[in-house]
């Protein structure tokens, strides 16, 4: 599936990135459905749909409209598409995740799409998956697959390369679940980010601890990823699933051990945002901790 030297990249950086992971038609089925979902979402004012937790399945960004359609979020796209499903649970980028993490085995644990439409708002503050996943152990990997091209400019993924092995950076301020870390912590660690980008079919594997965060689209280029997360089999879940399905849990890779295992971790749990995605939160608008 990869290279040693990729392994080794992927575990001293906390991140990596694999062009011709899924093939052109691969890529080409997971655009199509995406592409009638914007087109849907020119009829819509607000996120619609619903998802097994009652919230709602597809996100608007507030810049929003008709001929300018701002679909930034389809969560557990897993479930209403099955490609997206097979490229979630049998495509190589499962393959791939499961051989970065090892052991025993390795289950999927969510999914959604996060996008960037050309010349749209959306945008990602910094912070660390783990503390909105948080588990037993933190052998857990995030697969951004590019749907789209993803360019330098078209908003990429920013990560700072090493921040895996570093601390968990509390995501509350103000006893507020903000989703996102400190200015202070941003101003010291986060100067020197690294863009991911590549063409579609490509993959960044990210680190569940890594540091990063993503700006707008002032570009005509569109930018989607198709994000899944994977965890160790023995990697038991603390709470809720932030975007549970009727996949979560499957094994893509190796065997149950019936084991729980720990690693020494510190941290508050998350809230869970009642609006449809966490950008509600990251915003300071979630109506559950307004």
């Amino acid at each position: 599936m990869i290279e040693q030297w990729q392994a080794e990249q992927f575990h001293q950086q906390g991140y990596l990135v694999v062009e011709g992971v899924l093939s052109a038609d691969e890529v080409a089925a997971l655009q199509r459905d995406f592409d009638q979902w914007v087109e849907e979402s020119r009829a819509r004012s607000d996120a619609w749909g619903e998802t097994q937790d009652g919230r709602a399945r597809f996100d608007l960004e507030g810049d929003h409209r008709p001929d300018h359609p701002s679909l930034r979020r389809v969560s557990s796209p897993t479930e209403i598409s099955p490609v997206y499903e097979h490229a979630a649970l049998q495509s190589r980028m499962a393959q791939i995740a499961g051989a970065l993490i090892g052991g025993s085995g390795t289950r999927f644990h969510h999914s959604k799409i996060n996008s960037k439409l050309p010349h749209t708002a959306t945008q990602v503050k910094w912070h660390q998956d783990f503390l909105f996943t948080p588990h037993s152990n933190d052998d857990i990997v995030t697969a951004l697959l590019m749907v789209s091209e993803v360019t330098p400019e078209n908003g990429p993924l920013n990560v700072i390369p090493g921040s895996h092995k570093g601390p968990l950076w509390s995501h509350w301020q103000n006893n507020r679940f903000t989703g996102a870390v400190d200015d202070a912590v941003v101003d010291e660690h986060c100067r020197q980010p690294v863009a991911c980008f590549g063409p579609p079919g490509s993959v960044c594997f990210m680190h569940t601890r890594l540091l990063h965060a993503s700006s707008p689209n002032v570009t005509e280029l569109p930018r989607t990823l198709f994000i899944c997360v994977y965890a160790a089999e023995d990697s038991l879940p603390y709470g809720e699933n932030p975007l549970p399905s009727q996949h979560a849990g499957v094994m893509v890779a190796g065997e149950e051990s019936g084991l729980v295992r720990s690693t020494d971790n510190q941290l508050r749990l998350p809230q869970k945002p009642r609006g449809a995605s966490f950008f509600v939160q990251q915003a300071g608008k979630d109506p559950a901790i307004a």
